[in-house]
C-alpha cells in the first residue's frame, strides 16, 4: 500500500470508533439458542416434533439454498483472515485496542452465531446429509477464496460492501421463501441474520464514503479495478468432494428462485454508486475521471446482461442433484 494510503487509513480511526455503535453489545445480541428447540426442558420431544413438523413444509430447492447459505457463513475464518490481511487495519496481536481491531473482532463475533444457528437448524430438521454439508463446510475452508483486494484496504471494503449487501438480499429471499413454505419459524431466523447483514452493509458503506471524501481519486480507482474483476463470492470454491461444479449449481438453483441472480448483482453495483455519490464526484481527472465514466455506466450494461442471463436459465431445466439432500434431485 503505498504511503498516501496509508495516511488516509490512520487518520480514519476516529470515524471507525464512532462506527463501532454499529455492532451490538453481547447482553443486547440475540444467540442461536434464542430460536431453537430447548432439548434440555422436559417436553423436549414434542418441541423437536413440531420443530420437524414446520420444516417439513420447506421444498428441496430452498433447502438447497439454505445450506448453501450456511455453508458460506461457516467459512467466517476465511473472512477474518482476509480482514486482517488488509494493510493498516489488522489486528497484529489479536488483542489490539484499535478501532480497526475491534471492528474486526466485534463483526467475526457476530457473524459467527449465523453459521451456528443455520447449521443446527438444519441438523434438526433431519432432512439433510449433515456428514455430507460438513464435508462441503471443511474443504471450503482449506480451499479459501481470492477476492482480489491484494491486500488493499481500499479494495477490502468495497467487496465487503457488496458482499454484506448480497449476503442480506439472500438471507431476506430465504425468509420470503420460508414464510410461503409455512414455516414461519425459518422466516424469522433468516430475518435476523439479515438484519446483522444490514448493520454490517452500512458500516463498509461508511468506511468507503469517508475514504472517498479524504482521497476521491484512489477510492474511485479501488472500486473500478474489483469491478473490472468481478465480484468472486465467498463460496465459488466450495465442493462436496463428489460435484466438481457445486457452486455452480447451487447457484443455478438460487437464481431459479430468485434468491440471488444476475439482476441483484447489476442492483448492488447501482446501489453502491448512489451511496458514494459518484455521478456529481467533481474535481477527478485522468484516470479516475475515466474510471467514474466507466462504473456509471456498469450498472445498465449488468442488467441487461442479467435479461440475458435469466433468458439462459429458463433453458437450463435440467434437474440437479445435492449430496446435501441425501442425492436428491431439483
Amino acid at each position: 500500500m503505498n504511503p498516501h494510503k496509508r495516511e488516509v487509513i490512520a487518520s480514519m480511526e476516529d470515524f471507525v470508533r464512532g462506527q463501532l455503535k454499529l455492532l451490538k453489545s453481547v447482553e443486547d445480541s440475540w444467540q442461536p439458542d434464542d430460536f431453537l428447540p430447548n432439548v434440555g426442558a422436559e417436553n423436549w420431544e414434542d418441541s423437536i416434533r413440531e420443530f420437524r413438523t414446520r420444516a417439513q413444509a420447506l421444498p428441496d430447492d430452498v433447502l438447497v439454498v439454505l445450506v448453501g447459505d450456511m455453508i458460506t457463513e461457516e467459512a467466517l475464518p476465511t473472512y477474518q483472515t482476509l480482514l486482517n490481511s488488509f494493510e493498516g487495519v489488522s489486528d497484529t496481536t489479536g488483542t489490539d485496542p484499535s478501532p480497526w481491531a475491534q471492528w474486526s473482532r466485534g463483526w467475526t463475533a457476530e457473524e459467527n452465531r449465523h453459521g451456528d444457528l443455520l447449521n443446527k437448524y438444519l441438523f434438526l430438521t433431519g432432512r439433510v446429509d449433515m456428514r455430507a454439508i460438513e464435508t462441503t463446510i471443511q474443504y471450503l475452508l482449506r480451499n479459501g477464496f481470492n477476492p482480489q483486494a491484494a491486500q488493499d484496504p481500499y479494495k477490502g471494503f468495497v467487496y465487503t460492501s457488496f458482499q454484506e449487501r448480497a449476503t442480506r438480499i439472500s438471507h431476506s429471499n430465504v425468509a420470503r421463501l420460508a414464510q410461503k413454505a409455512g414455516d414461519a419459524h425459518l422466516k424469522t431466523i433468516c430475518g435476523v441474520v439479515a438484519g446483522d447483514e444490514a448493520r454490517h452493509e452500512k458500516a463498509y458503506t461508511n468506511f468507503i464514503k469517508k475514504i472517498f471524501e479524504l482521497d476521491p481519486t484512489g477510492a474511485i480507482l479501488a472500486f473500478r479495478d474489483l469491478m473490472k474483476r468481478q465480484v468472486v463470492m465467498p463460496a465459488h470454491l466450495m465442493t462436496d468432494g463428489q460435484d466438481p461444479d457445486l457452486f455452480e449449481h447451487f447457484s443455478i438453483v438460487a437464481q431459479r428462485l430468485g434468491v440471488y441472480t444476475a439482476k441483484h448483482y447489476a442492483e448492488i453495483i447501482q446501489h453502491l454508486i448512489r451511496q458514494w455519490e459518484l455521478d456529481s464526484l467533481c474535481g477527478l481527472t485522468g484516470e479516475a475521471a475515466a474510471a467514474q465514466d466507466y462504473l456509471c455506466s456498469l450498472g445498465p450494461r449488468y442488467a441487461k446482461l442479467a435479461e440475458r442471463n435469466e433468458r439462459r436459465l429458463q433453458q437450463h431445466t435440467a434437474p440437479l442433484r445435492f449430496s446435501w439432500i441425501h442425492n436428491r434431485c431439483v
